[in-house]
């Protein structure tokens, strides 16, 4: 597996494989590898003539200082999972070559307005234009790719996807399946810093979903049950909405159809998102 470090070395190293015929996939990540990473790797592997992986845990997404700070780093453990589930390149950009003027701000940011101000974008202000830009200083340096994102950041690939296409960027952004642990609960590399007990707390986040999933109820039905399964277990709620797929916008309880369901919470400190599809049926009246 070859290791990079610098923007040059990985830019070139992408243009000469595709000089030479080769299909890439891409696949960004901050690190503190989990399965669910090695599902996007071993996605890319399936289709792809070669599988780049990044890593890079990109302060211009976090809001929060002590957030950042206790953003999980697992540097050996993250090598192995990449080599054993066939990533060829791994790129490390150390952060004075991503962000130079850091912690000044960039003078560009790459913003996202409508799928990137709402729910994660209003709890988190100023997060997407940290992920949005990074996002795209990743694409411009790969050049064209496939690029597979998992799908616990339903919202984050929203704004991926929005950002691709008004900029023409090219890139096909593929979204891959949420992985969950045996209990349920997405894998996240922030479910590392949960102490034990509030790791089982955290179930609720599934349990919400699979209920409004088994009720066939009108969308603020479903809201109100997945917030009450979420409070009863002390999780502080940020949202539990029910939204259209594409666009994100909250279902109104006169709509019916496939919805996403969408939720967030605070809980032992760690901020913890997951998602799912629902079946909503309109408000009888």
């Amino acid at each position: 597996m070859l290791r990079l470090s610098t923007l040059e070395a990985w830019r070139e190293f992408a243009k000469s494989q595709r000089a030479s015929g080769r299909t890439i996939g891409l696949v960004p990540t901050m690190g503190a590898l989990h399965a669910g990473h090695e599902s996007l790797f071993d996605a890319a592997r399936s289709r792809h003539d070669l599988v780049i992986a990044t890593i890079f845990v990109n302060p211009r997404q976090f809001n929060d200082e002590n957030d950042l700070r206790a953003y999980p780093r697992t540097p050996e453990l993250d090598e192995r999972a990449a080599l054993e589930h066939g990533v060829d390149c791994l790129v490390e950009p150390t952060l004075e070559e991503m962000w130079p003027e850091y912690p000044n701000e960039t003078p560009t940011t790459v913003s996202v307005a409508g799928v990137g101000d709402i729910l994660e974008g209003a709890g988190r202000p100023g997060h997407f234009n940290g992920v949005a830009s990074v996002v795209a200083k990743i694409f411009a340096i790969t050049g064209e790719c496939r690029a597979y994102f998992g799908e616990k950041d339903f919202q984050q690939i929203a704004v991926i996807r929005q950002m691709v296409h008004d900029l023409a960027l090219d890139v096909e952004v593929v979204s891959c399946p949420i992985v969950r642990d045996a209990d349920g609960l997405a894998l996240s590399s922030r479910n590392a810093r949960l102490s034990d007990e509030a790791r089982i707390r955290a179930t609720a986040f599934s349990r919400a979903l699979a209920n409004a999933q088994s009720h066939a109820a009108s969308a603020n039905e479903m809201r109100a049950l997945m917030r009450e399964t979420l409070e009863g277990e002390g999780i502080d709620v940020a949202y539990a909405d029910v939204v259209d797929p594409v666009s994100l916008e909250s279902t109104s309880d006169d709509e019916a159809g496939e919805r996403r369901a969408l939720l967030a919470g605070v809980l032992d400190g760690v901020r913890l998102i997951d998602n799912a599809p629902v079946m909503v049926r309109a408000r009888r009246g």
